[in-house]
């Protein structure tokens, strides 16, 4: 100021910059087809534009895909070649037919993962047992970090719970129907009772749903 013979103000701004992880499920639930994709397919999908979305928001992506045992892993980075990088990693990408093992990802989360960040983890759970196998590890993660589960409605048993029942066969099938699309919605509940994140969406609403969820924490400083 004394040099310049006006006022000189420093002025800082808030660190925008944040992690953010997306966590592939390829346990045998992902094995599950819609419309000729996998689940894991459009995990995949769902990855590449949330990385780049990312990328262009400033915030350093990184990835890590699991199943029985602990898949690929790239540390968060936000350099323009962390596209191929991510690409490379998912390219070829293959559904084990084994179940997912949850205290192996919380092992490697801790261990990698030394920050707080947004974790977008694309799994699936048919069912409320399901979850609660799982739940133990699910929220000694959102301990650390802000975890967001992302899982598929069934849209077959969707359609089925629509159907007109014409004999006592179609009426306990609508039954059945009806049982395993209320489960879901009670997975989201119980998610939400532990503090959790959740997207419940339909595969080809997948992308669409995670971006808007992601925009939205990013918008309000969630992350």
């Amino acid at each position: 100021t004394a040099r310049k013979g006006s006022l000189m103000v420093n002025s800082y701004t808030d660190e925008r910059s944040q992690q953010v992880y997306c966590i592939i499920d390829k346990g045998r639930l992902m094995k599950m087809p819609f419309a000729g994709l996998t689940l894991l397919d459009y995990a995949i999908n769902s990855t590449l534009v949330l990385s780049n979305v990312c990328l262009q928001k400033q915030d350093r992506v990184g990835l890590m895909t699991f199943a029985n045992k602990m898949g690929s892993v790239l540390a968060a980075d936000r350099k323009p070649i962390q596209r191929d990088n991510i690409l490379q990693l998912l390219y070829n990408q293959r559904t084990a037919f084994l179940e997912s093992d949850y205290e192996l990802l919380y092992m490697q989360i801790r261990s990698q993962i030394k920050h707080r960040s947004l974790l977008v983890l694309f799994t699936n759970f048919e069912s409320l047992s399901g979850l609660h196998r799982q739940l133990n590890y699910l929220r000694a993660i959102a301990k650390h970090h802000l975890l967001m589960v992302v899982f598929f409605e069934n849209t077959e048993l969707h359609q089925l719970t629509h159907l007109h029942a014409a004999n006592i066969e179609e009426v306990y099938i609508k039954t059945v129907a009806e049982k395993f699309e209320f489960e879901k919605r009670l997975i989201v509940k119980e998610l939400k009772k532990h503090g959790i994140l959740s997207i419940l969406t339909a595969p080809e609403q997948l992308t669409i749903n995670t971006v808007n969820k992601y925009l939205e924490l990013k918008a309000r400083q969630a992350i």
